[in-house]
């Protein structure tokens, strides 16, 4: 099967020996998204909202470099080091994903990079790629 991965300056760069994502046939594998500023590469130092919303602009930015968008999310994973902050997770999903949601785990982490309180991965699906 033929692979393409996928890379856009609208989401942070990698920090490490990974893609922004890997297209495989009509499925699409967003690798995880931190709160960092895609231009800067700074951490958002705002509330955990603020900071949940960037994870997901740049799941956006990286979904729309693929082809797709939110909406054709199937399935999300969301890493927190404080399972408090899921309510918050719950309210920005209804901001930025319908009906039907994707599938999703969320897990609660000791730890993530740069000291990131939230991390988010995907699997989209872009038909007829």
């Amino acid at each position: 099967m033929k692979r393409e991965t996928i890379q856009t300056a609208d989401a942070p760069q990698a920090i490490g020996t990974y893609s922004q994502a890997v297209r495989a046939g009509s499925a699409v594998y967003l690798s995880g998204q931190i709160p960092l500023h895609p231009g800067s590469g700074e951490l958002e130092t705002g509330s955990i909202r603020a900071q949940i919303v960037r994870v997901v602009e740049n799941l956006a930015a990286v979904a729309k470099a693929a082809g797709g968008g939110l909406e054709h999310i199937v399935k999300l994973n969301v890493y927190l080091t404080d399972l408090a902050n899921f309510p918050v997770v719950n309210e920005v999903m209804t901001e930025y994903f319908r009906k039907p949601y994707p599938a999703r785990a969320v897990v609660g982490v000791d730890d993530l990079p740069r000291g990131a309180p939230v991390e988010m991965d995907a699997v989209m699906i872009v038909e007829g790629s």
